[in-house]
Parts: structure tokens; C-alpha cells; sequence
């Protein structure tokens, strides 16, 4: 049974379709959203074992403590609360999301009062990242039914000693359609974009191997991968490893479009960095979501960057209102912008 709260959207989106020169007819559509959020350092204030958080605790560098804590929560909830409210659809129904500790914070984040009423269900696992950071999925069971889920570690060959965050694959019904959702925070530039560029190019073709897997038993599969890549949609990585094409009407059977190619070649972003706009936050979606018309299908890609997420003076004007910079704790939002997509499927 759909939620009804969420369905409501297909009542008052409608779109006129010409179907020839003389006559139109009024197409009415469900609406779905789905978003990716890196929530920079969603820490708690307690010491985790093994894993470096010394920097979120009460005495450390950022002296992070209950109440810096909740206003992190509050700042997150209410940016997730306002993701796809251009339509009446109660927000996305699913969210990736990266840069967290550990399931308690997350079950802190869901049952904050800005979107307890939601219920969103979590999909976490501990990665082996030293900073303990990981990736998640969050869900609205009355639209997207999970049915299973798994982690899979990212390794170097030529690297053993290497450990990175693992990719969430997590496979569910939205709606009646079957999907598959690749969660991923590829490694980071750290030591210099080129000198860290084979990590993540393997990241991209674990992320390829698993949408792959999932070509192979059916060719049909509805995949979306997303996340902080960490790299942009025209870099090595996504455009020869993930093999994710900006081209929407060159995409064929079992490849992979990616609509932030264009947002990215028109100077969108989801982050900056010395005064220049990177698109690393991400959505890539599998050919069967562009071009089946008669189920769930892409609408629309956007990057959430309203403005009481800027900062407003200062040296970093015009960013993204961060948490800290610089060792300072600014009592802002994330140093990325989420991004969204819209899906539709015509009501029948």
C-alpha cells in the first residue's frame, strides 16, 4: 500500500503532453525523491574504540560537546526536512548519506523532532575508514521496501595496507519497481588530486563491477549510485572507470547516465575549494530509469544549495556554511550541498 501523504504530489503534478499538432492530454504522475548528503563529521561526543575521533570529543581540537552535538542534528534534520519541497511529496524518500561515526548518530538524526514523523529506517555497517566514518541509507519503509542489503570493501591491489569506506548496496521495492542503491564515499584527494587518483578509480570500478553483478540477473536493473566521488562527473574516474555518460538521449542498454555531467559543465557545484565549484556529490542512474516511460524514470537532477546554507561574509562568502573551518567552530550545516533527483511514474 502506497503512503498516501507521500502520493499526494501525483493529484497536483500534472503535465501537459502534446501529443500532436492539435490535441493535448493531461498526464498525471506519482513523484518520488531521492537524495545524497555528505554531513561533514555527524559525530557524538564519546570515545569510539579504534578509530580516530579524538578530534569531536569534549577535549578535543574542535571541544565538541552536547550542545554543539544537538545543533548538528538540528541543522541536518532541518536541511533534509526542506530536500524536494517543490512538491508536496513529506521530502525524499531516500537519503545516502556519508561522513557519519556509527548508527548512533543516526538514530539520533532520524528521531529529531524536524523529521521524526517520517520514520525513516536506517541501512548501516561499520567501515574499516580509520577516522570511523562511514556511509548509510535512510528510508521510508511506506515507499521503499527493503528486501536486502550488503557492504563491499574497496581494496588496492598493488596496496594491502590500504582501507577506505565500504560500498553500501542496499535493493529494495520503490513503489512496485525493483531498485538497487550504491551508497559511496570514494577516497579523497588528500597528497594531491593526481598522486590519489588510482583510489579512486578503483572506486569506480568496484561501483561498475557491483552495478555489473546486477546487469547480469536482469538486464532491466533500476541502479542508482551515488555519493561524495570525491572526483567530478568529467573526471577519469567516472567518466572511463564507472563509464557514467553525460549524453541523456547517447545513453544505450546497460550503460549509466549521469545528470550532473551538464550541471557540472555549466559551473554548478556541490562543494568549493579555493574559490572554484566542484559537482562531487553525485547521482548516476542505470539506462532503465532514463528511458522506461511506463515505470519509475528520471525527471530532474538538482543540487540543494539554498541560501541559508551559504556563508554569508567573510573569506569564504558565497560557500557552504561548514560546521568548523579553519579550527573554528562555525555552527553551520556540511562543506557540501545535497543533491537530489526527481523520478516520476504516470498515474494509470
Amino acid at each position: 500500500m502506497y503512503s498516501t501523504k507521500y502520493f499526494t504530489a501525483a493529484i497536483l503534478l500534472i503535465f501537459a503532453l502534446i501529443l500532436n499538432a492539435n490535441a493535448q492530454e493531461k498526464k498525471n504522475y506519482k513523484v518520488g525523491c531521492i537524495a545524497f548528503y555528505n554531513l561533514e563529521n555527524l559525530f557524538d561526543t564519546i570515545d569510539q574504540p579504534d578509530v580516530r575521533d579524538g578530534d569531536f570529543l569534549p577535549d578535543g581540537d574542535y571541544k565538541w560537546d552536547t550542545e554543539k552535538y544537538f545543533n548538528k542534528l538540528d541543522n541536518m534534520s532541518k536541511v533534509i526536512a526542506q530536500i524536494g519541497n517543490e512538491f508536496p511529496i513529506d521530502g525524499p524518500a531516500i537519503v545516502g548519506v556519508c561522513e557519519v561515526e556509527n548508527k548512533s548518530v543516526l538514530d539520533d538524526l532520524v528521531a529529531h523532532k524536524n523529521i521524526a514523523d517520517r520514520n525513516y529506517q536506517i541501512v548501516h555497517y561499520d567501515s574499516p575508514d580509520r577516522r570511523g566514518i562511514d556511509v548509510a541509507l535512510l528510508y521510508k519503509p511506506d515507499v521503499f521496501k527493503v528486501y536486502n542489503s550488503k557492504s563491499v570493501e574497496l581494496k588496492m591491489e598493488d596496496d594491502p595496507d590500504f582501507i577506505s569506506r565500504d560500498q553500501l548496496v542496499v535493493s529494495g521495492l520503490f513503489g512496485t519497481d525493483t531498485m538497487h542503491v550504491i551508497v559511496n564515499h570514494w577516497p579523497s584527494r588528500s597528497g594531491g588530486e593526481k598522486r590519489s587518483r588510482p583510489k579512486r578509480n578503483a572506486a569506480a570500478k568496484l561501483s561498475r563491477q557491483i552495478v555489473d553483478s546486477l546487469y547480469t540477473l536482469n538486464p532491466n536493473a533500476k541502479v542508482i549510485v551515488m555519493g561524495d566521488l570525491n572526483d567530478d562527473p568529467t573526471n577519469h574516474s567516472l567518466v572511463k572507470h564507472l563509464k557514467a555518460k553525460g549524453n541523456k538521449n547517447k545513453i544505450k542498454k546497460q550503460e549509466l547516465f549521469n545528470p550532473m555531467f551538464q550541471m557540472h559543465k555549466k559551473g554548478i557545484g556541490s562543494l568549493a575549494y579555493r574559490d572554484s565549484w566542484n559537482l562531487f556529490d553525485q547521482i548516476v542512474i542505470s539506462e532503465p530509469l532514463l528511458n522506461d516511460q511506463e515505470s519509475w524514470h528520471f525527471y530532474t537532477a538538482k543540487v540543494f544549495n539554498k541560501k541559508f546554507l551559504v556563508q554569508k561574509d567573510g573569506r569564504y562568502k558565497g560557500y557552504p556554511l561548514r560546521t568548523t573551518a579553519g579550527g573554528v567552530y562555525r555552527g553551520g550545516f556540511s562543506d557540501h550541498f545535497p543533491t537530489y533527483i526527481f523520478l516520476l511514474k504516470e498515474e494509470k
